[in-house]
């Protein structure tokens, strides 16, 4: 089912759709772009929310980018227990409504 190649059907969603996909595409350049938060940084934090949202399309393509943008082996690691860390903590915390 998660195959890089589907990726390519992004241009059919495009051509169904071409304002609401520009619109997007400048949206997630413009977020992504380095600013007060650097590049890196950016592409690091991506990388986390796509583990966290299990997208395995994200993750292998911001763990590419926060490569290429410097991240190291150890970077992408902490990353990863980041996610883990905050998952768990949200399992915690709802775990309250179900508590009388």
């Amino acid at each position: 089912m998660y195959d890089m190649k589907n990726l390519a059907k992004l241009k059919n969603i495009e051509a169904n759709a071409p304002d609401a996909m520009k619109a997007f595409w400048a949206f997630d350049k413009a977020a992504m772009a380095p600013g007060a938060i650097s590049g890196k940084n950016k592409e690091l934090m991506a990388l986390a929310v796509a583990f966290t949202t299990q997208c395995p399309y994200c993750i292998e393509i911001h763990s590419k980018k926060a490569r290429e943008a410097g991240a190291t082996e150890q970077e992408i690691s902490e990353v990863v227990l980041i996610a883990a860390a905050l998952r768990a903590g949200a399992a915690i915390t709802h775990g309250t409504h179900a508590i009388a």
